[in-house]
């Protein structure tokens, strides 16, 4: 490991790769900042250059750099304009965007670009001395603990329940199951509830729905309340970027409990960075008492810095299956296995041993891209922060066209814009009943992953025995359960 170590330094450290790993990192947070382009698009319109460099360590370790860089900068238009492009920062808007309508953008800003920075460092110290003990945790995962970890995802309701409110946030979440089984399912080639429309066949897209949800009906808040496009902020100045030490004793435990919780979900294949940000934000939902739980929505530190840490720290794990079973974890770890694949490099056990140049330095880089990332983001906030001190008759075009080229280039079709602007009316209705709109989209995201998880395990064990015959399902199944019962029991206990 020590040899290994130090060949990594010597690679990471070259002038090409430390040039490499700013280029990436810097255009992963332009892109990342942009709804609608998140890191899978930046990653496939990068990989031709990356193949160009001939070097498979800094193809690697650029590639990398505009991964993590994405998800970085993905937190950005969650918290200024409510519009989450990329599924792993949409539990950032959360907590990000009340806490930017208070007048503190700055501060959110600040809180994500800190925990970002600690889930991705501490990820990659986790990556680099757990590496090969991990790869072997991941094959202990199959369809079955896949549909299981599915299930506590979608548990993750009972966070977005405030009083009174399960009943509405359980049909959210039905709504959104729904959504997610139109089009072609991995097991059927037929399509499904798609009324006949051809642009229906591959389903809804996860952008458009997103947009829907959060950016469009922020839009036409701002025309329907003039005084909510006003930044409370005197005279339009970013002030109030410093944590205090009070909201720093806030993150300390959170960050330290979601690096390695993030880290772990990043490792199983499947899992990623938006089942990691969700389970985050939910665990310390739950585990939070009195004020500190009444806070979450509204604008609570714990709240943004759990997701932020989460999401980051799931990136580095997912690069466990990738480098050491030659699995990928999501569809970016997909692009960037095909991306070794065509430089002719085998991912797999034999990875550090053959090619350890290319694994310790891809590992040496996630630190140096974390702490290029910091370096990058802290100077511009203040600036970038100020898209909110922007007249409410700019701010609302500015979302607008965010909003429709982000969906529009998600499909490169314009049925999609007639889709955004329906699932955005009747988002902006659910939104004036009070009912919960988190849910349905965590619904439509964990939905196609639940359905293919449960048929294959069906299949396999040809009963739904596997529910209690697998110790590992179980559990997870009993943990999903508990999330639910808890909170509900703790509100029966308060009343």
């Amino acid at each position: 490991m020590l040899e290994g170590l130090l060949i990594g330094l010597e690679t990471a450290f070259s002038f090409q790769n430390l040039l490499l790993v700013i280029a990436g990192c810097l255009i992963g947070t332009l892109i990342g900042m942009l709804p609608g382009l998140g890191p899978m698009s930046i990653i496939a319109i990068m990989i031709p250059v990356a193949i160009s460099i001939g070097d498979p360590s800094a193809a690697l370790i650029l590639l990398a750099g505009v991964y993590y860089g994405a998800i970085f900068g993905g937190s950005t238009s969650s918290i200024l304009i409510n519009a989450p492009g990329v599924a792993g920062t949409v539990a950032t808007s959360f907590d990000g965007y009340p806490m930017a309508r208070q007048g503190k953008a700055g501060k959110a800003l600040t809180i994500a670009a800190i925990s970002s920075f600690a889930g991705g460092t501490i990820g990659a110290l986790l990556l680099m001395g757990f590496a090969p003990a991990l790869s072997s945790v991941a094959l202990l995962f199959h369809s079955a603990e896949y549909f299981a970890l599915m299930v506590v995802g979608l548990s993750a309701i009972a966070t977005f329940a405030g009083s009174g409110k399960v009943a509405k946030a359980l049909m959210m979440t039905v709504l959104g199951l729904l959504l997610s089984t139109v089009g072609e399912s991995a097991l059927f080639n037929a399509p499904r509830f798609t009324m006949g429309l051809q642009d229906l066949q591959s389903g809804f897209s996860f952008v458009t729905l997103a947009m829907a949800l959060f950016a469009l009906p922020e839009a036409l808040y701002l025309v329907l309340d003039p005084s909510r496009g006003n930044n409370k902020e005197d005279g339009g100045a970013i002030k109030n970027l410093r944590i205090t030490k009070s909201e720093a004793k806030k993150m300390v435990p959170v960050v330290s409990r979601q690096s390695i919780q993030g880290f772990l979900i990043g490792v199983m294949p499947g899992a990623g960075a938006t089942i990691a940000s969700f389970l985050g934000y939910a665990v310390e939902r739950n585990i939070a008492k009195g004020d500190d739980q009444a806070e979450f929505g509204k604008g609570s530190v714990k709240g943004l810095a759990a997701p932020e840490t989460a999401n980051n720290a799931a990136c580095t794990g997912s690069f466990v299956p990738l480098l050491t079973l030659g699995i990928p974890g999501s569809g970016t770890t997909a692009i960037l296995l095909g991306a070794l694949i065509a430089l002719n490099v085998n991912p797999g056990p034999r990875l550090m041993v053959d090619n350890p140049s290319i694994f310790w330095s891809v590992i040496i880089s996630m630190y140096i891209g974390n702490v290029v990332l910091l370096i990058l983001n802290l100077p511009l906030i203040p600036y970038i922060a100020k898209l909110l001190t922007l007249p409410r008759n700019y701010l609302i075009p500015f979302i607008l066209f965010f909003t429709m080229i982000g969906a529009y280039i998600g499909q490169n079709n314009a049925t999609e814009l007639l889709l955004l602007i329906g699932l955005g009316l009747g988002a902006t209705v659910l939104r004036f009943a009070d009912f919960p709109l988190p849910p349905l989209l965590i619904g439509f995201i964990l939905g196609g992953m639940l359905e293919d998880n449960f048929a294959r395990a069906v299949n396999i064990s040809d009963s739904m025995a596997f529910m209690y015959e697998r110790p590992m399902t179980l559990g997870l199944l009993v943990i999903g359960i508990l999330l639910i019962v808890i909170p509900s029991l703790r509100r029966r206990k308060a009343k």
